[in-house]
């Protein structure tokens, strides 16, 4: 919008108009704000930065006209105990995305983790322990991750795309292809108590993604990544250890894979060895839909929650109305286009 400089004479000449004239002044200054209203809905660059959260305030008024069930409290509670896993990957992700790089390999990971927490508790170990050996090997995947591409400077998609076949190829040997039957009092507790609506698993989901909102935000380490993200050669110049950064938030993204698989093997109640490429495609789904940029440098942690949320809903709404789950993958992949397509105009 172009602005126009008053001259003093300007100015003085306004002042002895006649009072018709001047009676426009107040409705122009009126119509300024509205003016202004006008232009920040046509700003695209606003929508991109809630695209999440407008798209599945748009769906929830949708599907609950459509099917009175929706907002029932016990699909509520379904629907969040689905996304907890969701979640937690998005939130490994978006620390990965927001150096400008990307983690193919988390499903495998994730596969791999619940694997191997099913050896160690089949094997008489116990509960924790095999928790904890499900997030080593999360966190050993994430770091050979890391390393390939921070120290070895080979690209982060080739990398974690190799990682992602042998993770999966790792699972089936160690697994031999065959399920294990977990059954343990505590892991049922964690997939099934809740506190209100909000279930076990969801409130350790949410304790994760208030951690990862603290560390990305309010600690030096969380400064470097998002400074490595926006731009390399100046991060360097700074001090800052890129590589450094680099290998560590692939061991976040593969230490959360692996708390993704320990409640992955409280909801299903087994270790399955079959990766599931629906928690990739999804995880990166919801950091697209929660604005964190692809190019690195921008993140956040309630965008990705809030994606991972939509595209829950998504699934569950068509379900709920009977739509084949052949069209779900489609209504996923278009709304993270329409995604994608609004993060040109991020600002």
């Amino acid at each position: 919008m172009s602005t126009m400089t008053e001259t003093p004479t300007a100015r003085a000449a306004a002042s002895d108009t006649p009072s018709p004239a001047g009676a426009s002044a107040p409705k122009a200054a009126q119509a300024a704000p509205a003016r202004q209203r006008g232009a920040g809905l046509r700003d695209l660059s606003k929508w991109a930065d809630w695209a999440a959260l407008v798209g599945l305030v748009l769906l929830v008024i949708v599907f609950q006209s459509l099917n009175s069930t929706f907002l029932s409290s016990g699909n509520i509670q379904s629907m969040l105990v689905a996304a907890a896993i969701l979640i937690v990957l998005g939130i490994g992700q978006t620390f990965v995305v927001a150096t400008s790089g990307i983690d193919l390999s988390v499903a495998s990971t994730m596969t791999l983790s619940a694997v191997v927490f099913g050896m160690v508790f089949v094997g008489g170990l116990g509960l924790p322990l095999a928790i904890v050996a499900a997030v080593v090997s999360g966190a050993v995947i994430g770091l050979a991750n890391g390393l390939l591409v921070a120290r070895g400077r080979i690209t982060d998609f080739i990398v974690t795309l190799g990682t992602l076949s042998a993770a999966s190829g790792l699972a089936l040997i160690l697994s031999d292809g065959k399920p294990a039957t977990i059954i343990s009092a505590p892991l049922l507790k964690l997939s099934t108590g809740s506190v209100g609506i909000l279930g076990y698993s969801v409130i350790v989901a949410l304790v994760l993604a208030v951690i990862a909102h603290v560390v990305l935000f309010h600690t030096r380490f969380g400064t470097h990544v998002l400074a490595t993200g926006g731009n390399v050669e100046a991060a360097n110049a700074t001090g800052v250890r890129t590589a450094r950064v680099k290998t560590g938030v692939y061991v976040i993204s593969g230490v959360l894979a692996g708390v993704g698989a320990v409640l992955l093997v409280a909801r299903v109640g087994a270790a399955e060895p079959a990766a599931n490429t629906a928690f990739l495609l999804n995880s990166v789904a919801a950091v697209v839909l929660g604005g964190v940029s692809l190019f690195g440098g921008r993140a956040t942690i309630i965008g990705p929650v809030i994606g991972a949320l939509l595209l829950t809903a998504l699934v569950n709404g068509l379900t709920l109305l009977g739509v084949s789950q052949f069209y779900q993958p489609l209504s996923v992949g278009i709304v993270v286009v329409l995604a994608a397509f609004l993060t040109r105009f991020q600002k």
